[in-house]
């Protein structure tokens, strides 16, 4: 039986981090430790306002920054590290986002150059209501409001890359990363394969709701408090992030081009539904293929995220995946209340 222990975590400015790999950890945590993380937005806080403009008030590369790491007792390379997403709560009642030049899924970039002026730099500032679970857009050129709902998220989240590397965190990979996909919500386990010794987790970059794809490159970023519970899965490798909820597993690849991506994704899904059913690949390939969705989670980092989801409905008398970590830590987040 796992022992709890509640783990407060909150950086002060200067001990934000902007890479994964290449830090020391801030805490040590256990398998069954729940964390209870600040995590501050991608602006670092410094676009408050239609007049910040990001490319005027933040500085590269200090962007996406990420709270931790927090160093994994027993957590060794070939491990798994499960991280369940207990609750994501706006830390303040407003987020923002924003266009900018050269940034987007809707303009030139530096490598798809076009003879086009750039985009124009521009702020929207979102009211959150968290007692009524609502974000509200407001058009910047005319009076028109809605309101949406709000949906938490964590945008960025990973364990150090092998190798010995230091990866930005604005890049999604095999370690996790900025894989801005809506699907990071509360009551989501996410399971990342270890690379170092501590896994070294650290997370950030929070929305208060994204679209599939964000296309513009910018959800409505929040600094959050976030818990999470985590659990090291001994002997057991993930090659590439992996989620689970109740109803769903799914994998997730990141890569240029888009197609590589949803490769990445696919493949590893259908090995991972033959591997809970015992299907054979082609009969889970076929599976996949009818059963299957596939979220496209962001179309502007360094690399794209698709996601291959599929329903456990589905799945013919499929075992737990990774002995039932979700459940076990579902419960735990429940009996935090």
């Amino acid at each position: 039986m796992m022992t709890m222990e509640k783990i407060v975590y909150r950086p002060a400015r200067d001990e934000l981090a902007y890479t994964f790999g290449g830090r020391m950890p801030v805490a040590h945590v256990r398998s069954g430790d729940i964390l209870e993380v600040f995590t501050e937005d991608c602006f670092g806080g410094l676009v408050r306002g239609p007049a910040d403009f990001p490319s005027q008030v933040c500085r590269m590369p200090y962007l996406n920054p990420v709270s931790g790491p927090f160093f994994v007792e027993d957590a060794e390379p070939g491990d798994t590290l499960a991280i369940h997403l207990a609750s994501i709560v706006p830390a303040r009642d407003w987020g923002v986002s924003s266009t900018f030049p050269h940034f987007g899924a809707l303009t030139s970039t530096s490598h798809t150059a076009t003879l086009q002026p750039p985009l124009e730099e521009r702020v929207w500032v979102y009211d959150i209501d968290r007692q009524a679970g609502i974000v509200r857009f407001q058009a910047t050129e005319t009076d028109h409001t809605v309101d949406l709902p709000l949906e938490a998220m964590i945008g960025t989240i990973g364990v150090a890359p092998g190798g010995m590397q230091a990866r930005p965190t604005i890049v999604p990979d095999t370690h996790g990363g900025n894989l801005d996909t809506p699907q990071l919500r509360a009551g989501t386990t996410l399971y990342l394969g270890v690379n170092v010794h501590g896994a070294m987790l650290a997370l950030g970059d929070g929305h208060a709701r994204q679209g599939e794809g964000e296309a513009c490159g910018v959800g409505v970023e929040i600094a959050t408090t976030t818990t999470l519970a985590i659990e090291v899965i001994k002997g057991e490798p993930t090659g590439w992030p992996r989620l689970e909820t109740d109803n769903s597993i799914m994998s997730i690849g990141c890569a240029r081009p888009l197609e590589d991506a949803y490769r990445i994704a696919h493949h590893d899904m259908v090995g991972w539904v033959g591997a809970l059913t015992g299907l054979e690949t082609l009969d889970a390939y076929q599976l996949v293929s009818q059963a299957g969705r596939a979220p496209i989670g962001n179309v502007c980092d360094p690399n794209y995220t698709v996601l291959a989801a599929v329903d456990k409905a589905l799945l013919p008398a499929p075992a737990s995946a990774y002995a039932g970590v979700h459940d076990r830590l579902r419960q735990l987040a429940v009996g935090l209340g």
